[in-house]
């Protein structure tokens, strides 16, 4: 299994940045390797953010690049219907979709699929998230630095704190170099002096109904029932994504309910959600921005 670790560069994504490198391959598909065209002046960024934007496009799964013949950038349908309907990615239920797409993605950001859903701490530190990821890779036949493991660590701290939590004076607004991903609340501190972090679970009335259905359907592969404790447990799916807990699960699931097309069942000894009408990814993504524009 192909294995991705620090290729962000240390930089997490920054506010703004998601926005700008979608905007600018569709202009110019061939800004990051572009021999006419320097992307850090088009970007207005350094050339190891260029790195780590470039990166971070694809690691989110709005944009991909091709393997072969000139790396170009083409934004996925996805990345299309962010860029038209939350270019400035202003909508939580924007950050959980994003969060989907880069916590599940184990080949281009392994150490942020292994934190959500393979490390089952609840509260750690730096050097327990090191030594069982290190353990991880080592039991999938890899082998990776601590340096990058580290690296990695710090930039989950980043991704998903927000400054004024992590920092002891004040913040100052301009600044503000947070990751719009701190929006969801997944990570908080435990202890500041022992540097103990816990995983933290968003409330249920944050979410959308087809956001919750987007990855339900696409974790479903097309069969029509799925018990609720994979749901739960299963890596990729909400509850290991999202942090949720039973009662949150079920919450966020209640309210997807009512669009019509789950059923959740807790009777004659079942405890699974029944999938009624069949709608891919993208579909629930399209609804989902529907809704909101209302």
């Amino acid at each position: 299994m192909a294995m991705k670790f620090r290729a962000h560069e240390t930089f997490f994504i920054r506010k703004g940045w998601l926005n700008k490198g979608m905007k600018y391959i569709q202009e110019y598909p061939d800004l990051f390797v572009s021999k006419d065209r320097n992307p850090q002046d088009t970007l207005g960024i350094g050339s190891n953010m260029v790195k780590s934007l470039r990166y971070w496009l694809q690691a989110v799964g709005v944009s991909v690049e091709n393997t072969s013949g000139k790396r170009i950038q083409t934004l996925t349908d996805f990345g299309k219907s962010i860029f038209e309907n939350d270019r400035y990615i202003e909508e939580l239920g924007t950050l959980y979709l994003l969060q989907y797409k880069l916590a599940s993605n184990k080949e281009l950001a392994t150490s942020w699929y292994y934190f959500f859903n393979e490390f089952k701490r609840s509260e750690f530190t730096r050097e327990d998230f090191a030594a069982d990821l290190q353990a991880y890779v080592l039991m999938n036949g890899e082998t990776v630095a601590s340096r990058s493991i580290n690296d990695d660590f710090t930039c989950i701290l980043g991704t998903y704190l927000p400054r004024y939590k992590t920092s002891s004076g004040k913040v100052s607004p301009e600044n503000n170099i947070d990751c719009p991903f701190g929006e969801m609340g997944l990570l908080d501190i435990l202890s500041k002096e022992k540097k103990i972090y816990r995983k933290a679970s968003p409330a249920a009335n944050t979410f959308d109904p087809w956001v919750v259905l987007a990855v339900v359907m696409d974790q479903s592969n097309g069969r029509n029932e799925i018990g609720l404790n994979e749901l739960l447990t299963a890596p990729n799916n909400i509850g290991r994504i999202f942090n949720l807990d039973v009662i949150g699960m079920l919450d966020v699931l209640h309210s997807a309910e009512k669009t019509g097309d789950i059923k959740i069942i807790r009777t004659a000894g079942l405890d699974i959600v029944r999938i009624l009408q069949h709608c891919d990814f993208q579909t629930c993504v399209n609804n989902f921005y529907k809704d909101i524009k209302g």
